[in-house]
């Protein structure tokens, strides 16, 4: 569903002066520091010419052609940036005055423009249960701004959550290493392996988005659930204790096991929350990935 273009383009302006600010006073020289880069990267094979270090001769090509060919290198100096954004049904959820997906915006609007400063390509897949929109990877300032109006221009979808299918067809279309950002509530099964898979290839930052109240219900009698993905509704009496804890201590067993899966397969995790400031805990994702670079 379309949002309103007046009400969009404000809000695509007042993302752009809180992004602004941000990185203004606190963030940009830490994404500088953190995300370079891969250094030397395979260019091309030529032909062998005398005085060629022998060391670099790819044998594979020279085995298929019967000539000797050496690999030729170059150094990468720009990073790809992938945002892969989850606009589900559920990331319209949100119970401090913000959805999922208007804070999934936000984010998304902040590294966007940090990846602009560093001269970085920054692309986009908007997925729910199927790839709703796509950006190619590109460099420059209306590549990152059209990243931010598509991401909040999507918030009003109301779809189910596959992402299996997201993450095929990121691997299927996205070959060169990037770092990827996979911005989602996560509220799905079934995508473990293809996960695993996906952060071998590529540079994997799995964004958790919450809100308090799918980790603790309110005690306001008896309402009436409605999953926004399927719309099937429940009634659930959360003036019962034992409902309540029944329902925390769900929500932490899917939890812990969601995050020794990422620990599992080395994506770095960044955990958000509907409720709270984001921009600590990206800072904190910040140095985390510069104290492995160092060791």
């Amino acid at each position: 569903m379309d949002i309103d273009t007046t009400e969009l383009t404000k809000e695509v302006g007042r993302i752009r002066i809180l992004t602004r600010r941000l990185l203004d006073e606190r963030l940009s020289g830490d994404y500088q520091s953190v995300f370079k880069g891969q250094g030397i990267v395979f260019d091309e094979a030529r032909p062998y010419q005398p005085g060629d270090d022998v060391r670099t001769i790819d044998w594979n090509v020279t085995a298929r052609t019967g000539t000797p060919y050496v690999k030729r290198f170059s150094e990468e100096r720009e990073l790809t940036v992938l945002f892969m954004v989850d606009v589900s049904g559920s990331q319209s959820f949100g119970t401090h005055g913000r959805s999922k997906a208007s804070r999934a915006a936000e984010l998304t609007a902040l590294l966007a423009m940090a990846a602009l400063r560093n001269q970085d390509k920054v692309g986009l897949v908007l997925f729910s249960d199927r790839i709703v929109k796509t950006l190619p990877p590109r460099k420059g300032r209306t590549a990152a701004l059209r990243i931010v109006r598509e991401v909040l221009a999507a918030e009003e979808t109301r779809e189910g959550t596959d992402l299996r299918a997201a993450l095929r067809f990121v691997s299927a279309t996205q070959r060169r290493k990037a770092v990827v950002f996979l911005i989602s509530d996560f509220q799905d099964e079934g995508y473990m392996r293809d996960l695993t898979v996906f952060a071998r290839r590529h540079d994997l930052i799995a964004c958790r988005i919450t809100d308090p109240a799918e980790t603790e219900l309110p005690n306001v009698g008896l309402v009436e659930l409605l999953d926004p993905e399927t719309h099937a509704t429940v009634l659930v009496d959360t003036a019962s204790p034992a409902v309540r804890a029944r329902y925390a201590a769900a929500a932490h067993t899917r939890r812990e096991a969601e995050t020794k899966m990422f620990a599992r397969i080395g994506a770095d995790v960044l955990d958000l929350s509907t409720a709270e400031p984001y921009i600590d805990a990206v800072r904190a994702l910040f140095r985390r990935r510069a104290l492995k670079r160092r060791h």
